[in-house]
């Protein structure tokens, strides 16, 4: 299906230029660089691909078999904060749907302030209050205290019958209005009171799922911006490293650790201080926001900005992504922001075609093996985050953006093919890794599959 989109034309999800483009020249000169663009597409074939080797038993040369990727072994995932939230079963539905076929990873909300409302009494179970009936009863959602923090023993449970990686976020976080119950004390004398319920909460929480959440942010945003300057007022001492050491005697080995926060200059050198130091540090967690429409704009525009202190320039996110390999981490893209300057069809296809580009470099890197979008509902963010950086509309209607990460993810980036048997059998294909099925008829006329997983060359049956 192609339709048509003011200048632009948006078919199997990918947006083309013809006489006019919502993108500038300036943009286009960006990430056409020989430089980016070579680069792109060697780390996508040469990271996310490779040869597979199957032997197929009773099965006569040249029988046509058919190859089918399952799934992605890269992670593409959002949170799930909204989860029964929306309003109407049909709206959570859509909702629902989306992991599992677009998203195969989710990222659980742990928000303290939410989760912990008093003492003594964490909100591991659902309670009336997490029901789809109690939600579709309120007029003003956001106003409620678990707007965007749904209780979180039934989205495990929906997330390990789906075959979701899991993630959460966050154990701890040190930004007092956003994320503190009101019964933690904020009073500099209480310091060492705030240190006794950090470590608290966080062997509580490492006790009860262990290794069920297999990955966490073990730390959200405790970096200072500005060296000497503290981010968030009272805290206590260092406590970035002790609650990496708290929670590595709390859970298990197998449980990987994530450190999380934006791009500045001052965080490689903090997570390199914390590793040499000791910290289970199994993951560096980079996010990626705009926060609001002017950025897109400007980048649309191909003015090199610098947005909470992140370039998006397609040259300097390589060179950041390139310091953060020096510290011999994978990457997650935590928490990915890109929203549509506005309502109209061009400010929907600006934001599709920023998503396809910043997607397309972000795959292409060895080092990242999992991204996550954040607001996947229009008008369902946090206070202050854009209004309109979901892939679908408050209605659960899909956006242009919807549709070109749905043409990456299950369209360009997703292997199907037919191939055949030599005469001992064997059948070789290069595909992009994950769990694939192969299906044929074998000697005898019997239909046959077979499922393998394709992460290395050489992988097969």
């Amino acid at each position: 299906m192609i339709k048509k989109i003011g200048m632009m034309v948006l078919a199997a999800g990918t947006l083309l230029a013809n006489e006019t483009d919502v993108m500038s020249a300036a943009y286009r000169a960006q990430w056409n660089a020989p430089e980016v663009k070579t680069r792109i597409e060697r780390g996508i074939r040469e990271n996310r691909m490779a040869e597979a080797a199957v032997r197929l038993p009773s099965v006569k040369p040249g029988t046509e078999v058919k190859v089918e990727q399952l799934d992605h072994a890269f992670l593409f995932g959002a949170h799930i904060f909204n989860f029964d939230q929306l309003g109407a079963d049909d709206l959570n539905r859509k909702y629902k749907e989306m992991f599992g076929t677009l998203f195969n990873s989710a990222t659980i909300a742990f928000y303290w302030k939410a989760f912990e409302p008093e003492p003594g009494k964490p909100r591991y179970l659902a309670s009336e209050q997490d029901t789809a009936a109690y939600w579709n009863a309120l007029k003003e959602p956001w106003k409620e205290f678990h707007w965007r923090r749904p209780s979180p023993e039934k989205i495990i449970e929906f997330c390990e019958s789906k075959g979701l990686a899991m993630h959460g976020h966050p154990l701890i976080w040190g930004n007092t209005g956003w994320n503190h119950p009101s019964w933690v004390s904020k009073d500099p004398d209480k310091r060492e009171e705030m240190e006794r319920l950090f470590e608290k909460r966080v062997r509580e929480i490492c006790g009860y799922y262990k290794g069920r959440i297999p990955s966490w942010d073990i730390v959200n945003e405790s970096v200072d911006p500005v060296p000497g300057k503290p981010r968030y007022g009272v805290m206590p001492e260092d406590y970035t490293f002790k609650v990496f050491k708290w929670a590595e005697e709390g859970f298990p080995a197998s449980v990987r650790f994530n450190i999380n926060d934006s791009w500045r200059g001052v965080y490689p050198p903090f997570i390199r201080d914390l590793i040499a130091r000791g910290a289970k540090i199994d993951v560096v967690g980079l996010q990626m926001h705009l926060f609001g429409s002017q950025p897109v704009l400007d980048l649309a525009a191909g003015k090199k900005i610098n947005h909470n202190n992140t370039s998006w320039a397609p040259a300097d996110v390589i060179r950041y992504l390139e310091e953060l390999d020096t510290l011999g981490r994978p990457i997650h893209l935590s928490e990915i922001t890109i929203p549509a300057p506005g309502e109209d069809a061009r400010a929907n296809a600006m934001q599709a075609e920023l998503t396809r580009d910043m997607y397309r470099l972000w795959f292409s890197w060895p080092s990242i093996y999992r991204i996550t979008w954040w607001n996947t509902v229009d008008d369902c963010g946090a206070r202050g985050e854009p209004l309109k950086s979901g892939i679908f509309t408050r209605q659960m209607e899909p956006k242009p953006v919807f549709h070109t990460l749905n043409g990456l993810i299950n369209g360009e980036w997703k292997t199907r093919l037919t191939a055949k048997p030599d005469a001992e059998g064997r059948v070789t294909f290069r595909g992009f890794k994950g769990r694939y099925r192969l299906s044929y008829t074998d000697d005898a006329g019997t239909a046959k599959s077979v499922t393998f997983n394709l992460l290395k060359d050489g992988d097969g049956l």
